[in-house]
């Protein structure tokens, strides 16, 4: 008996990709491809672990080139057009110049452009002409102090912050804290909130605090994925979320995939 003929099933579609080095704990795949359309694939990898908890120690270690050099060089062999490594604190932790080295070294690893978090989020502030940020962290107060300290480095005020003081099990927070802390954080007049940390959910809360506060919501994960996607020349999905849906923000309509600045194309 001859074999099925299945030749008019065609072969999968083709599939860009995107590289994605993240801690050792990262916790929240599931959430980073809830923004990935469907003809883009994320390859994800991990730093090595260490016995330490969520702090100031633990970013500068998840973050050195080194560390991040073998995580895109595991991912060169499946040919990721950008490399993404999603972790704020480890990559606010060196300041701005810390970032774009970091950006650099990754980079050199992997000849793919790249991004991470707290460049992305800068990069969000700008695209959302943010002049005074709220900020809601899990972090304890010394890290949560160093992002405020990039933020108003890059030339961003801060106009409130809450903290979690946490140090482990950071994914495991309800929306609804992530809610009563936006909230807490937004006292003064602000053009944005941020919530800072990848392992903090944030998926689904972001269009209902967009709806509360009246002003733009963004969140680790969200501006990893739109920047990194961006660079593809394709957008995240993120319906009613203002960074990604330019129906959901006040005033007019921008470009749906805006250029990226002439630094990051060199």
């Amino acid at each position: 008996m001859d074999a099925m003929d299945i030749s008019f099933l065609g072969g999968p579609r083709p599939q860009r990709g995107v590289g994605v080095v993240a801690p050792f704990d990262f916790a929240l795949d599931r959430e980073l491809w809830r923004w990935v359309p469907d003809e883009v694939s994320l390859h994800l990898t991990r730093t090595p672990f260490v016995p330490v908890e969520v702090g100031l120690d633990l970013a500068r270690l998840v973050s050195e080139h080194e560390t991040l050099g073998d995580g895109v060089r595991t991912l060169t062999a499946i040919s990721p057009e950008v490399v993404a490594y999603a972790c704020t604190s480890g990559s606010f932790v060196g300041g701005v110049a810390g970032e774009r080295a970091m950006c650099e070294a990754m980079t050199r690893a992997g000849a793919v452009p790249a991004v991470t978090t707290s460049g992305a989020l800068l990069e969000a502030l700008a695209e959302l002409r943010v002049r005074r940020v709220a900020l809601v962290t899990p972090y304890t107060e010394s890290v949560t102090r160093s992002l405020e300290e990039y933020v108003a480095e890059a030339g961003v005020a801060v106009a409130g912050c809450a903290y979690m003081g946490l140090t482990r099990h950071i994914w495991k927070v309800p929306y609804r804290e992530v809610a009563e802390m936006a909230h807490r954080a937004v006292r003064a007049p602000a053009d944005a909130l941020f919530i800072s940390c990848t392992n903090l959910p944030t998926y689904e809360v972001l269009p209902q605090l967009e709806a509360e506060l009246r002003i733009p919501v963004i969140s680790a994960n969200q501006v990893t994925m739109w920047a990194a996607l961006r660079r593809l020349g394709t957008r995240a999905v993120g319906p009613y979320q203002a960074l990604i849906d330019p129906a959901a923000r006040g005033g007019p309509v921008l470009p749906d995939v805006p250029d990226v600045p002439e630094q990051e194309q060199q």
